[in-house]
Parts: C-alpha cells; structure tokens; sequence
C-alpha cells in the first residue's frame, strides 16, 4: 500500500473456519488491538492502522468462505464503481490457487489476475513431526498448516467430489501436477486424519 501499486485497496474477511484462531493470535500479539466479535476484515484493517498508518479503501466483512470472499467482493467492486480490470491478490498462501481459482470463474473474462503470497514456507523432517526451515510472523503451528495444505487438494480437484466445474462448480479448472498428488496421496496415509472437512457452519 505505501509503494502504491494499486489504485485501490481492499481487505475480505468476516468471519469463517480460521477466524478464531486469528483473533487468538492477534490478541496475544498486539493486545491493544481489539478482536473480541470482529471480522477478519476489521481486525486486518486495525492493525495496518496501529503499526503502519495505513487505511485500506474499503473493508468486505460479510464473507465466510474463500468462495464467496471472491463473490463478495466483486459485487462491493461493482457497487462502489471500483475498476477491477486487472487484480493484486494477496492471501494466505495455503489458499492462494484456490482463490486465484475463485477469480477466474467470477471475475469478467480478460481480468488480469496478479498473485502475491502473504508468506513462503517449507517444512522439514524433524524426528516423527515436522518442523519449519524459517521463522514467518504469525505462522500456524505445524499441524494446523498440514491441515489446511492438505485440506486444499480434494478441494482443487476437478471431480464430482471438488470445487472445479466437473463438481460443486465453485472455482475454475485447475490443473494438479501428478507429483502434488503423489505427495497428497502419501500423506493422506500418514496423516489421514488432517484432511480438513468442509464446515457446513460456515457454508453460504
């Protein structure tokens, strides 16, 4: 936002699956942010202001799923006359081809779609767990990231079980490396119990 690589810029989040998990670790580390109720949005928005003086253009807090953070915000796009020819987005990047994903099935055809990872991580073997190779600010534990990793691939597929059109039709098509598969499909044996389900609570 300080360098001023976009026109506009705009934070999605209400309230979904890993909301609570950030107010928890917003709190603990910035208590003089509040986080009690609020949407990930606002709670995003707050500490741009508090650490960086920044104030985004607008805030869309009404989304619960990474879906309908894309439909969301296009129609906050639409409605606030904001032009959306081409797209900066910046996500967690367990999520990042997934929501790239979201923008090409909503967006108009031709939108340029740019794709900026909040953070790179690799993990290590480290005795029967795993560790990180680096130190990332706000990083989940190991667990909680191999869930969401793994959580994502039958997500990604396009069968009659995914998101892409040849399933629930919520994402465009993507395109899974047979090694990405091979991988999953090894750890699905080792930790099988890690694959996220889909929490209907949040599920619109």
């Amino acid at each position: 936002m300080r360098a001023g690589v976009a026109k506009r810029y705009v934070i999605v989040g209400g309230a979904g699956h890993t909301t609570e998990t950030l107010r928890t670790s917003m709190q603990e580390a910035c208590p003089e942010i509040e986080t009690a109720e609020r949407t990930e949005a606002e709670i995003f928005a707050s500490y741009l202001k508090q650490y960086h003086g920044l104030v985004p253009d607008a805030l869309e807090c009404r989304s619960t799923n990474c879906g309908n953070n894309i439909t969301y915000l296009l129609a906050l796009l639409d409605e606030w006359k904001y032009a959306h020819n081409s797209i900066i987005l910046c996500q967690d990047a367990t999520m990042q081809l997934r929501m790239d994903a979201g923008v090409r099935k909503f967006f108009p055809q031709g939108t340029t779609i740019i794709n900026y990872a909040a953070y790179g991580q690799e993990v290590a073997a480290d005795g029967d767990g795993l560790r990180y190779t680096r130190s990332v600010w706000g990083m989940w534990d190991t667990e909680r990231y191999l869930t969401l990793l793994m959580g994502e691939i039958p997500r990604l597929r396009d069968d009659a079980e995914g998101y892409g059109p040849n399933g629930k039709g919520y994402i465009a098509h993507v395109d899974i490396p047979a090694d990405v598969i091979q991988a999953f499909e090894w750890l699905k044996k080792q930790h099988g119990n890690l694959v996220r389900p889909a929490d209907e609570r949040f599920r619109s």
